[in-house]
């Protein structure tokens, strides 16, 4: 049984989707327990909202010390209550919680919303007690929501077990948040804005039911068209990555995570681990799992609201339609930025404009009106632009002037975003003046931002959607390698009692997974140094071996380009010296004659271990580039190739791997094939905790790649 600080986690629990989503959003019927006489009391705010939310089925309050409450029938006790319950909602103290889920038990309900707190958030003996509550719902065959949660609402069942103040309306968005107070501020800023849910899950201490259940439950509901999450941390860290990854192949994820910039800090040893975090994790596993992740709470609105009221694009290709330059001009630099690209016009499109609008008019993309430009203008731009094949969606912007007929051209934008399979993006830039058009949009589930850069997001989110769902499910592949070779040397480390592998260790599992590294000889005296230098050719590098000393530079244990016998026998002697000034106690095994690699381009692959989501691969250029400008990519091992490429070209310095200035590019397929190789053998044994291949250099196209420098750390217990 698998534990996360003692608690049940969500992939020992076999789970049924269609009955957390029948329990929990379509039940037939909901106790109460612990609904309240008094007016400020959660229990009594949950049952008005419950009555108030016009929940079709019974409801039963159940107080030791009521008779009635707002015209119901209130019990002493779940088995009190003579017909069949399917959710409990346990709103009593916490010492109480294990009885109640008992008597829930009992009575054969399903699933259990524990909006209680004083549990595993209050320190030890809370957690106690959650270990108990999940033991007695685990072996009764219900599942838990919470503790410590605002609740579960479902607009279209018309089920609101909150104590939220507000009440949604009925739409397509699924939330789901760690954070209940958040969700009481989302719920009133949603009214504000007519923002209609489907669903909306307060997860809380996750002592059960978590995130994951949620996304595999969303991905059959039909009723939630895109889901949204605020996130603080992640229960699983693989079956996290499962869930999400069929969800998204099938509707869109967009996720807030907060929380992470010093979660995942530690003391580490290598450059991999030293850039790596927390942070860097989480990308990597949004991006191999198709989440689309917002950087904040406004961006994860401006995004799920395009998803759910418009198409998917088709395409890259954008068109722009407004009465003004300027926010034309903001939308036209956002787009370049970002990646999307504004749509040349057929020729009959720009002809058709051209005899539409004024002469003073652009009838190129940006199309702008100008500014006395009415309803009517618009509405032949707008149908010039969305009949034209080269445009794949439509922003349209708009500024108050004079002329300007706002509700009528939001009856245009609206009628043009009902009519299409083309996503139709409005920016109504002001406050008061735009404020009628602006429900109009609403009402016409148009998306319209403030600002035009914040609906440019939006459709580059829904473009990174429409690739990821193009990308064809790909799995890792099984590289030829020796195992059993990298699995002695190992053997033999742990049998020494080392976590560090000496450098002709690390070579050993290097060589055995198919990385090519330069000629080495260990040379134990001066004069085996000459011989073996003499036998490889000059010049040679020199460097200490020990599994002592794993940065041989930082101890004066290097020497490159060693020319002749005499500066074999002086750097020996050197490198010995300074290996044990560095570290008087040293195991120095001795001094290694390698091969000079030819010069090329240097890069760095390193690997670290996150503890949510496993070895973070991480790729990048060598020297300043990663110990200045930290531009390196990182996914989450095992990679595929197409993760390996994406990796490669996704640095910001990939054009100097590419060729530029008369420089031959790289190669490219070297690189990918280290990466999976490296990916493949942290996969094939976990106990490695990082590792570092630094410098891979790579020459030219064709030309293979070179491990010159490799470290490997395993973690100290036994695999």
């Amino acid at each position: 049984m698998g534990e996360i600080f003692g608690v049940v986690t969500t992939s020992d629990v076999s789970e049924n989707v269609g009955d957390i989503l029948k329990a929990f959003f379509s039940p037939a019927s909901v106790a109460v327990v612990g609904a309240s006489r008094n007016e400020k009391g959660l229990g009594h705010t949950v049952l008005k909202n419950m009555l108030e939310m016009g929940f079709p089925g019974p409801i039963y309050p159940v107080n030791p010390k009521a008779d009635g409450l707002l015209g119901l029938k209130v019990y002493p006790d779940l088995v009190s209550i003579p017909g069949p319950v399917d959710l409990v909602v346990v709103v009593v103290p916490q010492p109480l919680v294990a009885a109640v889920l008992r008597d829930a038990v009992a009575k054969g309900a399903k699933g259990a919303v524990i909006i209680t707190a004083g549990f595993r958030e209050v320190g030890p003996e809370g957690l106690a007690a959650e270990k108990e509550i999940t033991r007695i719902a685990r072996e009764g065959g219900m599942r838990i929501l919470g503790p410590n949660i605002l609740g579960i609402i479902d607009t279209k069942s018309r089920l609101n077990a909150t104590f939220a103040a507000a009440q949604p309306e009925v739409g397509d968005i699924a939330f789901v948040s760690q954070s209940g107070a958040l969700l009481t501020a989302i719920l009133d800023w949603a009214v504000s804005e007519q923002v209609g849910f489907s669903k909306i899950v307060s997860l809380g201490n996750k002592a059960d039911l978590s995130e994951i259940d949620m996304f595999r439950a969303f991905r059959q509901d039909p009723d939630s068209r895109v889901v949204v999450a605020y996130l603080e941390g992640v229960t699983n860290g693989s079956e996290f990555r499962k869930a999400a990854t069929a969800l998204t192949k099938k509707k869109p994820l967009v996720i807030v995570k907060s929380g992470g910039t010093a979660a995942g800090s530690r003391a580490v040893s290598s450059h991999t681990g030293s850039l790596a975090g927390s942070e860097a994790a989480y990308d990597a596993a949004f991006k191999q799992s198709g989440i689309l992740r917002a950087a904040t709470m406004q961006d994860l609105f401006d995004i799920s609201l395009a998803f759910a009221y418009q198409p998917l694009p088709a395409g890259k290709r954008l068109a722009i339609v407004t009465n003004a330059g300027g926010p034309g001009i903001l939308a036209t630099d956002a787009c370049e930025r970002k990646g999307l690209q504004l749509a040349s016009f057929a020729p009959e499109t720009i002809a058709r404009l051209r005899e539409h609008l004024p002469r003073a008019a652009s009838v190129y993309n940006p199309v702008d009106v100008i500014g006395d430009a009415q309803a009517d203008r618009y509405q032949v731009a707008i149908d010039a632009a969305l009949a034209d094949p080269n445009v794949n969606s439509l922003l349209v912007l708009l500024t108050p002037q004079a002329m300007t007929e706002i509700e009528k051209t939001a009856e245009v934008v609206v009628r043009a975003g009902q009519n299409g399979s083309k996503p139709v993006l409005a920016s109504f830039m002001g406050g008061e003046a735009v404020a009628p058009g602006l429900q109009i949009l609403r009402e016409g589930r148009v998306p319209n931002y403030t600002f035009p850069e914040r609906a440019v997001e939006a459709l580059v989110a829904m473009d990174r959607y429409r690739e990821w769902q193009l990308t064809p499910e790909e799995q890792p592949v099984e590289m030829k390698v020796d195992r059993e070779a990298a699995a002695e040397v190992i053997r033999r480390a742990r049998e020494a009692g080392r976590t560090a592998l000496g450098d002709l260790e690390a070579r050993g599992v290097m060589e055995a997974y198919g990385l090519r590294l330069p000629g080495n000889k260990l040379a134990t005296s001066a004069n085996e140094a000459v011989q073996f230098a003499r036998e490889i050719g000059y010049p040679v590098v020199m460097k200490i071996v020990s599994p002592d000393i794993l940065h041989k530079s930082d101890a004066g244990g290097v020497r490159v380009g060693v020319q002749d016998d005499a500066e074999v026998l002086a750097a020996y002697k050197a490198i010995r010296a300074n290996a044990l000034r560095y570290k008087r106690d040293a195991d120095v095994w001795g001094v290694a004659v390698q091969e000079m690699v030819k010069p090329g381009r240097e890069v760095i692959l390193g690997v670290t271990h996150d503890p949510q989501f496993g070895h973070l691969v991480m790729f990048g250029l060598g020297g300043i580039y990663v110990e200045v400008l930290k531009d390196v990519s990182f996914r989450v091992a095992p990679l595929t190739p197409s993760q390996a490429e994406t990796m490669v070209h996704e640095i910001r310095s990939f054009p100097l791997l590419a060729g530029v200035r008369g420089q031959p590019p790289a190669d490219l397929a070297a690189i990918v094939d280290a990466l999976l190789r490296v990916s493949q053998l942290v996969t094939d044994f976990p106990e490695i905790i990082e590792l570092d291949v630094n410098p891979l250099v790579v020459n030219p196209a064709g030309g293979g790649a070179t491990a010159v420098d490799a470290r490997i750390i395993l973690t100290g217990e036994n695999h």
